[in-house]
């Protein structure tokens, strides 16, 4: 019997546990890969508490190579872009250990090499061998940079815009020898077109949900409280550090006035300072790092998703329709999933919207219902994880 082909697969974050967007993607993507190929990965450890997953990794792998990252030291070593001309990002992820690694498995024979984001792309430039060059940019890192040079710290807003600059730069150039890209949705895609590139080069597959995980029917475990009112995600991450503290500051006294017993939950692992200031006031909770998160999704009445600033799709989104949560979200953070409507989803983009999409949800109850049902209904239909993998699998049979 024939061996499987092998292939290389780089990633800027050790893809388990898939706690967070990035690492929900490509831990599916490589474990979907892993069942063809076999899979040599390569990637970086930025939380020393992840070094207890490298077995998990290493297990369906044919060989890993796991590259510890502090993000201080990291971040001192980016500054070098400062003298160079280039994005920090590309400095922030360069390592000679990773290099070593791309270049002794590349002594094996690739059938392909895969980038998971921009910043990884720099192992696999320059190599002229057989091997195709595959990139999933997943989201435009340089569209991120520039909306908080809009938005963010007056002081940082240079840095941002040069970086969202540099990065628009370097991802063109990326586009230019790739040998196919992605992205994580048809709007992602169409950020990357430039007069330089032709953006049919940018393909795009959508993150999924596993419905049969994230599902109403399930039994788990029973909330320590009651809950009405939820916002669930990487607690570290800006954009949602910035849409609970919006929200708190314009939406939640206002809908507590009128309904003063009203409670909010913020559930996700490494809460800032900020928002652990939060935590026992006005009826909120702030959790840290839960086990399950459907026991908090399922114990709410209504979830919001009211950010400012979303890149690419949206996993909270997903997983509380795919609960069967009503939700009450911004237009950007539907923006990519599009079974997301006004028939599944309350679309608030201002504050007075928010308020009264959540204060409708909580005190009607068949309308409640109804948008939740819709919601699973149409997550269940159009995102389970093999639909998704369905237009990788076609491009990469492709090339």
């Amino acid at each position: 019997m024939s061996k499987k082909p092998e292939i290389l697969f780089l990633a800027h974050r050790i893809p388990y546990p898939p706690n967070k967007g990035d690492k929900i993607r490509s831990w599916r993507l490589l474990c979907h890969l892993a069942k063809r190929y076999r899979v040599h990965v390569g990637c970086f450890v930025d939380d020393r508490d992840d070094l207890r997953y490298c077995e998990k990794v290493s297990a369906i792998a044919e060989s890993a190579e796991f590259v510890e990252l502090s993000p201080a030291i990291a971040r001192l070593k980016s500054l070098q872009g400062l003298v160079t001309g280039s994005a920090l990002s590309e400095f922030y992820y360069r390592s000679h250990a990773l290099q070593q690694y791309v270049e002794q498995v590349r002594a094996r024979g690739l059938l392909a090499e895969i980038a998971f984001s921009s910043t990884m792309a720099q192992f696999i430039e320059g190599h002229s061998g057989k091997s195709k060059k595959i990139i999933d940019f997943c989201d435009a890192d340089s569209e991120k940079w520039r909306e908080y040079s809009q938005t963010g710290n007056f002081a940082m807003r240079g840095i941002y815009a040069r970086e969202a600059r540099l990065l628009a730069k370097r991802e063109q150039e990326i586009i230019g020898w790739a040998d196919h890209c992605f992205a994580i949705s048809p709007q992602e895609a169409l950020l990357f077109s430039s007069t330089d590139n032709d953006s049919a080069g940018i393909d795009w597959w959508c993150n999924g949900v596993d419905t049969r995980y994230f599902d109403p029917e399930v039994s788990v475990a029973a909330a320590p409280q009651s809950i009405d009112v939820v916002f669930t995600g990487a607690m570290d991450y800006r954009p949602n550090i910035d849409a609970v503290l919006e929200f708190v500051r314009a939406a939640w006294q206002k809908i507590r006035a009128t309904k003063p017993d009203a409670t909010f939950a913020v559930v996700g692992a490494r809460p800032d300072a900020q928002l652990l200031a939060l935590d026992d006031q006005q009826g909120i909770t702030v959790t840290g790092h839960v086990d399950d998160i459907r026991v908090w999704l399922g114990a709410a009445r209504v979830a919001i998703a009211p950010m400012k600033i979303a890149r690419g799709v949206q996993n909270k989104v997903l997983e509380a329709m795919a609960m069967g949560v009503p939700m009450v979200a911004s237009t950007p953070a539907i923006t990519g999933i599009a079974c997301a409507d006004a028939q599944s989803i309350f679309i608030a983009d201002d504050t007075q919207a928010v308020v009264d999409g959540v204060l409708s949800l909580l005190s009607d109850i068949t309308l409640a219902n109804q948008y939740g049902a819709n919601a699973r209904k149409a997550v269940v239909e159009t995102h389970s994880w093999a639909a998704q993998l369905q237009r990788f699998d076609a491009a990469f049979a492709g090339i």
